[in-house]
């Protein structure tokens, strides 16, 4: 316990945190231990190489694009309030009988999860994901699995299925539309430990 109060006193705005992420005190010490962690320069702040190293990260075929979404907002490096309410987006969702309709939307909602997703094929941030943009993603995904061929087919056909407006693009609405009956708290849902 003695570890867990060391790293929590050392944790500005904690209970502004708590109420932000929904994360608990115990989940606050563990993300500021893995921070700490990943932070082996000791600046209180992470960069891009910090991240990197992480083992999966490395593998993930979309490992740069999930590094770029800690950063969105073109600053290089990240700090713990950053790193943390970027996690807080995988927390499952508990079931709230009634919730308060004056309280914000959490950040582990079912919208923030879509718009996560969305924001690694939306790379422009045009707030569409355009053919090329879709395209880049799937490549990254099937590139062994698929031919050329075979990959403009599901492009097209992704994209006739789920633009609503006939523009040629998918924008979030359509992207929400037709991930409706996907599981997201199951796909998009980190276990933290209790």
């Amino acid at each position: 316990m003695g570890l867990s109060s060391s790293h929590l006193s050392k944790i500005d705005n904690l209970a502004e945190i708590m109420e932000e992420t929904g994360f608990s005190k115990t989940h606050i010490s563990r993300l500021y231990n893995r921070f700490q962690g990943l932070d082996e320069s000791n600046r209180g702040s992470l960069s891009r190489a910090d991240f990197q190293r992480i083992g999966g990260l490395a593998v993930n075929p979309l490992g740069e694009r999930i590094i770029n979404a800690f950063f969105h907002d073109g600053r290089d490096t990240v700090d713990f309030r950053t790193f943390i309410r970027i996690l807080a987006c995988f927390r499952p969702v508990r079931k709230i009988k009634s919730p308060d309709p004056l309280s914000p939307e959490p950040i582990n909602s079912r919208d923030n999860k879509l718009r996560f997703a969305f924001q690694l094929y939306d790379q422009d941030r045009d707030g569409k994901i355009s053919r090329d943009e879709l395209y880049q993603v799937l490549f990254m995904m099937m590139e062994a699995e698929v031919t050329e061929d075979q990959l403009d087919n599901i492009i097209d056909r992704t994209i006739q299925e789920a633009d609503q407006n006939g523009d040629g693009t998918i924008s979030f609405e359509d992207f929400k539309k037709s991930l409706e009956k996907v599981n997201l708290e199951h796909k998009m849902s980190i276990r933290f430990l209790q």
